[in-house]
């Protein structure tokens, strides 16, 4: 049994994709919990995930990792043959990944509602990323990496999906990194949290630490003073009202009319990424 710290270690990583680059970025990814990956599209999530399983060359970097018949993996697209039925991408599966467990996959897909004899061009979007979960976790592994996996479920899909990863990982005692731009997946479930915008890793933690480093405030317009305004994040100003994240350490900077609360991972993410409006 390996009882390093991280699962998961890139350090120094880049890939440069046309105009776009991601990193120079530094990755770890504890071992046993769940560590979300969130930003915004085009943010380098997939790039990212692709990157550290070898899907995509490095151009920089070192990462070290599981070997990739030890990996869950979960795409955003299926990436079976289309004209398969459920059982032909289980063979293929079971053939390919060490510790297949065929009556494990069978449940899965009861649990989804996935016929065996189902093709898989003719999956909604949704049915065809409930089977990829399905294929990835039909040998136990011990590390899911999940790309967008709730992309095209519905509200109850996806919270009957986080119920699933949860009891996986009760049971499994496994590593989970899971990327999404659907924050609100990620409340009350992740454990830690990596931030990236613009190919580059902005925050790295515990989510605990995420929330307790920002606050989101709101206040009128006439709060706004041109020393405390630059250390608003993402500011939207109305007509008559603002709001935005601060860092904590920086609310003694705005007066008693404004309201300071503690910030969702969705607001964080949101008012960070974006620019912040003009001055009107």
């Amino acid at each position: 049994m390996n009882t390093s710290e991280h699962v998961v270690e890139a350090v120094g990583l880049v890939k440069r994709r046309g105009d776009f680059t991601l990193g120079p970025l530094d990755l770890r990814v504890p071992r046993g919990f769940v560590t979300g990956m969130v930003g915004a599209n085009g943010s380098g999530k997939t790039t990212t995930l692709r990157t550290l399983l070898g899907l995509v060359r490095a151009d920089a970097g070192r990462i070290a990792m599981p070997p990739i018949g030890e990996v869950g993996v979960v795409f955003d697209q299926p990436f079976v043959l289309p004209y398969w039925r459920v059982r032909d991408a289980a063979a293929a599966y079971a053939a390919s990944r060490p510790g297949w467990d065929q009556d494990w996959f069978g449940r899965l897909c009861r649990r989804f509602r996935l016929g065996a004899d189902e093709r898989v061009n003719k999956l909604s979007r949704g049915q065809g990323n409930k089977l990829m979960i399905a294929l990835a976790m039909g040998n136990h592994p011990d590390l899911l990496i999940l790309d967008e996996p709730t992309s095209g479920l519905d509200p109850a899909a996806r919270a009957d999906l986080v119920d699933l990863l949860r009891e996986y990982m009760r049971r499994q005692e496994a590593s989970l990194l899971f990327s999404t731009h659907i924050t609100s997946d990620l409340e009350h479930f992740a454990d830690y949290l990596v931030f990236v915008d613009g190919g580059q890793v902005v925050h790295s933690g515990a989510v605990d630490e995420l929330i307790e480093e920002f606050a989101y405030i709101q206040g009128a317009l006439t709060d706004l003073t041109a020393e405390n305004t630059p250390l608003i994040r993402g500011l939207r100003r109305g007509r008559h009202n603002f709001d935005g994240i601060i860092r904590t350490a920086d609310t003694a900077g705005f007066g008693p009319g404004v309201q300071i609360e503690t910030p969702t991972i969705d607001r964080v993410v949101v008012h960070h990424v974006r620019p912040g409006d003009e001055e009107p």
